[in-house]
């Protein structure tokens, strides 16, 4: 039986500018995808795109840019969110017409410094809740990525960490469980997007456990679940 070909995707990073965004990209675009990081401004989104860059030494048919996050999203299959908890509301209002008709993978956590090992639950239960009902039914919110660090994501090979996925419609799980697995990562179906408040709220928990153990990378494994073919 012939193997199935794999799908590339045109992924838009919002707010891609910071270690996550930019950790995401490096992977994403070491499997294949053509990623665009984006901004509020194109030029720090191509000094983001530079940095980028400068990991991936002996990589050939990389497909890289950097553009304002409106321009990114309008050109995207695949909508990526990663600013601050602060910035998600106002940033989410501002585009929620061109996300009509997208998936948009959910990587913020709602952190309230200064205390950031504590569980802080935004009224709608989490992120990813917040950001569906500020979108509505014509975007489908995918949560994943939170308790990965960035530098997890700019090290080389495979990452000794799980992800979590959950959100609106199986369907588009199991096309962000595709994008897990493009990084490195394992990634587990967790269900539907009510779930999100024990993914979000397991950061805090994870920072937590760096600064008792002064590392910066801690992660999460699921166990008992017999390796996959």
């Amino acid at each position: 039986m012939e193997q199935e070909q794999k799908k590339i995707y045109k992924i838009g990073i919002i707010g891609g500018t910071g270690n996550e965004g930019k950790g995401l990209a490096y992977r994403w675009v070491q499997a294949g995808h053509e990623v665009i990081i984006g901004s509020r401004q194109k030029e720090k989104a191509q000094k983001a795109v530079d940095e980028v860059f400068s990991h991936l030494e002996g990589f050939e048919g990389i497909n890289l840019a950097g553009m304002e996050n409106r321009d990114a999203i309008k050109t995207c299959d695949i909508a990526v969110i990663t600013v601050p908890y602060a910035a998600q509301r106002p940033t989410l209002e501002d585009l929620k017409d061109d996300l009509q008709g997208k998936i948009l993978i959910d990587v913020v956590v709602p952190i309230v410094p200064p205390k950031v090992t504590k569980v802080q639950m935004p009224p709608d239960g989490s992120a990813a809740q917040e950001a569906q009902k500020i979108l509505g039914d014509g975007c489908q919110v995918v949560d994943a990525f939170q308790n990965i660090s960035h530098e997890r994501l700019l090290g080389k090979g495979d990452v000794d960490c799980d992800v979590l996925v959950c959100g609106k419609g199986k369907a588009a799980r199991e096309v962000v469980l595709g994008l897990v697995a493009d990084t490195g990562l394992r990634g587990w179906d967790a269900g539907s997007i009510e779930n999100a408040v024990v993914v979000e709220g397991m950061t805090s928990i994870l920072i937590g456990l760096n600064i008792q153990h002064h590392v910066h990378a801690s992660g999460i494994r699921i166990t008992g679940i017999p390796e996959r073919e």
